[in-house]
């Protein structure tokens, strides 16, 4: 589950002020990357009262892509000062792995355990993120200005979602492991604005730029699910979508001050034809009633509405967010482009208003993170509620390693002399790759554009 700050490419920093460039939280929400005018932070999301800093870099000035591999050494930063170019990083080593260069400015860049992607305005470089071999380059793609797409970081089905259209909001759906396309989905009407997958890659999320409705699909099938209506007063602009680890919700945030958190879940139909009660009736008369309306206004009636909401302190700002478990609890995080970190708690069960438990600063005066002070800030004493039911679903189902040998294609023909990697973590469950025998020992590497040199790192 993560999101960029800004995949507007080389602009975004401007827009969002001199210190902060964007915000991205890593795949399973437990590290949060923050790059600012001068290099950029790496978070620890592992408690509620701390915001550890775990590594900060000044070597890259204003940073406007910062993406981490889960919990591992692994960092891909894209700066202004040369938007062509992708450097990885070893951060606990302090070394280059290596560095691609393409045709035009990077907007955009995610990875998981098998893949890499890079996406430029009408073009996709697809890596083997075990060798960074570039294996595929989708060329002429839709126009894509904001850099939008969706990787799984289910490394079985690596799924690719990115824009079909530049007109509507048309979406495709691409197998990065098979290199093949596996579903085209019409998914709204207006041009997209944000996509995600769940945990297990079995479900995309997609909002169109008039931020009203937002859908989900079944992956592969491309069958709608979910119908969710964000407001019908405005239309705005999501800046994030996320599921919790479970899958049993997702959440949504935009340029106003209310993050959405919706629920799956299939309502089951009332067990015989009870209208004992007024609600009951008037429910099902309205249920009837919608058979006779125009289809626009069927759908509208049927759309559910917010599970669970939380309102910002200001609005018309970027943000992203994300739903995670800390200390055993499952949290609502949201990080502003004013440099704000917010957690808060979520009822699983009854939803409603969420509790604001904890603020912190990405950045400060003297670029240190502090605590607030504030009754916004300050730390909320309330019950600890375990809830099991939400809890229990959040370890992912353990899943074998991938190991079959995968064929692909390579307009380029991929890196010259890029040298196999012997296989490193691949274990089911969090992902750690901190220890330096288990990272990808990379020599070598070639740029994307495929007539570059090859850079030995």
């Amino acid at each position: 589950m993560e999101t960029g700050e800004d995949t507007g490419g080389p602009s975004g920093p401007g827009d969002l002020g001199l210190r902060f460039g964007c915000a991205s939280f890593n795949q399973d929400s437990t590290s949060l990357a923050v790059g600012t005018k001068t290099g950029y932070k790496l978070f620890s999301l592992t408690t509620v009262e701390k915001l550890d800093c775990i590594h900060e870099s000044a070597e890259t000035p204003d940073v406007y892509i910062v993406e981490r591999l889960f919990s591992s050494s692994l960092v891909v930063v894209v700066s202004t000062t040369t938007p062509k170019r992708m450097n990885i990083y070893h951060f606990k080593k302090g070394t280059e792995i290596c560095n691609y260069s393409y045709p035009s400015n990077i907007l955009a860049v995610k990875l998981n355990r098998q893949r890499l992607v890079v996406c430029l305005e009408e073009s996709i470089y697809i890596h083997n993120i075990k060798d960074m071999k570039l294996i595929k380059t989708l060329l002429n793609t839709p126009a894509n200005n904001s850099g939008l797409f969706a990787l799984s970081i289910n490394h079985s089905n690596s799924y690719l979602a990115y824009p079909g259209s530049a007109t509507n909001g048309e979406i495709i759906v691409y197998d990065a492991n098979s290199l093949s396309t596996v579903a085209v989905i019409t998914a709204h009407d207006s041009p997209l604005a944000a996509l995600s997958f769940n945990t297990t890659a079995s479900q995309l999320a997609s909002a169109s730029e008039r931020g009203t409705v937002i859908r989900v699909f079944s992956i592969p099938e491309g069958l709608r699910l979910f119908e969710f209506r964000r407001g019908m007063k405005r239309y705005v602009s999501i800046s994030s979508l996320s599921f919790s680890p479970d899958g049993q919700f997702l959440c949504a945030s935009s340029n106003t001050e209310t993050v959405h958190i919706f629920k799956l879940e299939q309502l089951e139909p009332n067990a015989g034809d009870d209208t004992s009660t007024w609600t009951a009736y008037v429910g099902k008369v309205l249920s009837a009633a919608t058979s006779y309306f125009p289809a626009q206004v069927s759908d509208m009636m049927s759309q559910d509405r917010a599970f669970a909401t939380v309102h910002l302190l200001k609005t018309n700002q970027r943000n992203i967010c994300a739903l995670a478990m800390i200390q055993k609890l499952p949290r609502l995080l949201v990080a502003t482009a004013e440099g704000q970190f917010f957690i808060y708690n979520v009822d699983p069960l009854d939803g409603g208003e969420c509790m604001l438990v904890y603020k912190h600063r990405l950045f400060g005066p003297d670029d240190e993170q502090t605590q607030e002070t504030d009754s916004v800030g300050a730390e909320v004493t309330m019950p600890v509620q375990p809830f099991p039911s939400y809890a229990a679903t959040a370890a992912l189902p353990a899943s074998g390693p991938v190991t079959a040998t995968l064929t692909g294609y390579s307009e380029d023909g991929g890196a010259k002399k890029g040298e196999v990697i012997p296989e490193h973590e691949f274990a089911a469950g969090p992902v750690c790759l901190d220890d330096e025998n288990e990272f990808p020992p990379i020599n070598w590497c070639h740029d994307g554009t495929g007539g570059g040199q090859v850079r030995r790192s």
